[in-house]
């Protein structure tokens, strides 16, 4: 059974596909009624699950007639989203960001749920039992090749 973050992901991610700009303006009130949450549910999955990482963009008005947009941003090619993610892991990659960048790359169909299955196996804590910073240094690299692999292959 889902949970309730599960829930409201789907349903934005519904109503930003369906939008034909690809986006969605919405007051957090709003749909925390909807769903019958606290607010700050709807801010946990807005920042857990709409991240850069994954594709998204998303602005905030606070106040009475305040808002959030969330933006969803798509490459122009797989190799320019590709090159895109690369220059973002410079500093590293943490488990969250690799699964992130994971997750778009699914959305993006640029990988198979198998393959993105074997990318994080690789690429988990515990298959990297190193200290931190170099476990998320390694990470990083290796992410990097494995997406390098990806941009080149033959088609």
């Amino acid at each position: 059974m889902k949970n309730i973050s599960d829930i409201i992901e789907g349903y934005l991610k519904s109503i930003i596909e369906e939008e034909s700009k690809g986006q969605i303006e919405i007051k957090r009130s709003e749909i925390a009624e909807k769903f019958q949450c606290v607010p700050s549910q709807i801010n946990y999955v807005i920042n857990t699950r709409f991240t850069q990482d994954r594709g998204y963009l998303v602005e905030s008005k606070r106040g009475g007639g305040g808002y959030i947009r969330i933006l969803r941003v798509r490459a122009h090619t797989k190799a320019d989203l590709i090159e895109h993610i690369i220059q973002g892991l410079e500093k590293g990659a943490s488990e969250t960001v690799t699964e992130d960048i994971v997750f778009r790359l699914i959305d993006e169909e640029v990988i198979s749920n198998r393959e993105a299955k074997l990318i994080l196996a690789a690429l988990n804590r515990t298959t990297l039992a190193i200290p931190l910073p170099a476990r998320d240094e390694l990470r990083a690299r290796i992410l990097c090749a494995m997406l390098l692999t990806l941009k080149y292959e033959k088609k």
